[in-house]
């Protein structure tokens, strides 16, 4: 058990705080400067601020190994190894398993629940292992927002489902899966991210509900999770003046004390969400922040712009008498409590590579994906000797971890004659009227800073032509089903078109050999598929 009387009020507070650095190893490969500290800065944190853990980005799952160890060495104290890792460890770090965005789950249980709760528990299993393997012991997942809002640009695909039955039944089985190993699970983003049309990351959005649609639509997931163990939950950037009509929830001792302790009795850790996002930034100063959330009954204060200020600003507001040192004592109580449930993973270098990407989890994404997808049009594409064209359009070919030219949706049209052109929401103006047979693959999905859940003006209007041009053979869309909706509107019922949630080379290859007809037998003697 961790003696946290030892420690001085500023060391107590220390533990509250949990930064964001890089995955990779050195600091010439970082990223994000602006969040990631530095090897020497992280060090010196690590040693004199006794901070609570940290949050990584980035890099591959071998070199998280080395680096998850290191960043332990640095500190006195256990820390807490955070990620985002909503859609598996590899979404995060390379080599790692890479598992579709977790609505493909809720598109499975839409016909078979039963089969979609069991991917559901093996999900969490996975992501538990895989993150046990390399260092981490606290997933920020599951996600438990309804996503019941088309236009939401934030969350979208990265929920279950869109109602809170579905939600239910699926972040239950994940929380249960994970449940066996060491390692902390987090309910987000409280109250309930889901029915809004702006990203917190930019901008605080407002969710004009009443208490009892509250009730009825966002908070059940968080209930079934707290009904299920879930260790902590993160709070979200949104102002709800059925509850506090002033401060985001984030901020609100009436949403986290009130709501979330007192009226859903939970008794783990709350967890802010990102402290340097634009829900909260573009109102308070890194100091009021700070303090507010304590104030509000937050024990974790993720990534603060400076672990320093922050920590000054709440041991000045313990001096004034503003935050009681009992409040203090509360935080680090739980968050104390919860490291002595995490023990040392000891893996040998043979456990090590077998517990990632194992072939239980490549057949189980595989599985999710083939079960997940949506078929149209007259299949396959009949090949002739004419010029063909493949054309991706992604949302950024600066950021698409997805895509590179060893990867399905490149080579196997380029095997099939197809001259590839690659362009983004920025270059979509390059896409001028070809005689060339096309295949479109547009890979668009909700996601942080993206700022818009589907389709521009612009960009329908690129699509309208090409869907009346004759030159269009098939469409590929990975990522979005309301992206999906749009196409579905405009498409010809003959024209052949296939969808996948996810955007992962797994689902490339699925998404390509379905839609050439190339493999099927092979694969269904192998079992990649299953009926």
């Amino acid at each position: 058990m961790l003696n946290w009387s030892q420690w001085s009020l500023k060391e107590q507070i220390g533990q509250m705080i949990v930064v964001r650095t890089c995955g990779f190893l050195f600091d010439h490969q970082i990223r994000y400067p602006a969040w990631e500290a530095s090897n020497a800065q992280l060090q010196q944190w690590l040693e004199s601020l006794n901070l609570g853990g940290v949050i990584l980005l980035g890099g591959s799952a071998v070199e998280l190994k080395e680096r998850s160890h290191t960043i332990q060495s640095w500190s006195q104290t256990p820390l807490l190894i955070a990620a985002d890792i909503e859609e598996g460890v590899g979404q995060r770090f390379t080599g790692a398993t890479w598992f579709p965005p977790p609505m493909a789950l809720g598109e499975i249980a839409k016909t078979n629940p039963t089969e979609a709760i069991q991917y559901a528990k093996q999900f969490g299993a996975i992501t538990a292992q895989e993150a046990l393997a390399i260092g981490i012991n606290w997933i920020l997942a599951p996600v438990v927002d309804v996503n019941n809002n088309p236009d939401n640009p934030v969350i979208n695909i990265r929920a279950f489902g869109d109602t809170p039955e579905l939600v239910s039944q699926l972040i239950t089985s994940f929380i249960h899966g994970a449940a066996p190993y060491p390692i902390l699970t987090t309910a987000k983003h409280f109250p309930g991210h889901g029915d809004t049309s702006t990203d917190s990351h930019l901008n605080l959005p407002v969710l004009e509900h009443s208490p009892a649609r509250l009730a009825e639509i966002e908070l059940p997931p968080f209930q079934a999770a707290i009904s299920a163990g879930v260790d902590s939950v993160m709070t979200a950037h949104l102002l709800i003046p059925a509850w506090d009509s002033i401060r985001p929830a984030t901020l609100s001792p009436e949403i986290l004390t009130g709501q979330l302790r007192k009226k859903l009795g939970f008794d783990g850790l709350i967890v802010t969400d990102a402290l340097i996002m634009g829900g909260v930034t573009n109102q308070y100063t890194p100091e009021e922040i700070a303090v507010m959330a304590v104030e509000a009954g937050a024990d974790i204060l993720l990534m603060p712009s400076d672990p320093i200020i922050a920590i000054e600003a709440v041991y000045q507001a313990v001096q004034t008498g503003r935050i009681s040192q009992e409040r203090i004592i509360e935080s680090v109580s739980r968050i104390c409590q919860l490291k002595d449930k995490l023990k040392p993973s000891h893996h040998s270098v043979s456990n090590f590579f077998s517990d990632l990407s194992s072939p239980i989890a490549h057949d189980t994404v595989v599985s999710i994906l083939t079960r997940s997808m949506k078929i149209g049009g007259k299949l396959p594409i009949i090949l002739d000797e004419a010029k063909k064209r493949n054309l991706i359009v992604v949302d950024d070919v600066l950021n698409c971890d997805f895509l590179d030219r060893h990867t399905p949706a490149v080579t196997i049209p380029k095997q099939l004659g197809y001259e590839i052109q690659i362009v983004d929401q920025n270059t979509l103006g390059c896409i001028v009227e070809d005689s060339r047979q096309t295949l479109l693959q547009v890979f668009i999905r909700g996601n942080p800073f993206r700022g818009t859940a589907g389709l521009t003006e612009t960009a329908q209007q690129v699509y309208q032509n090409l869907l009346k041009s004759r030159s269009l053979q098939g469409v590929i869309i990975y990522g979005s089903p309301y992206v999906l909706e749009w196409f579905e509107s405009q498409m010809t019922n003959d024209l052949p078109w296939i969808f996948s949630y996810g955007q992962i080379p797994l689902a490339q290859k699925l998404a390509c050999d379905r839609m050439f007809n190339l493999n099927i037998e092979q694969d269904k003697k192998d079992k990649t598929f299953t009926n």
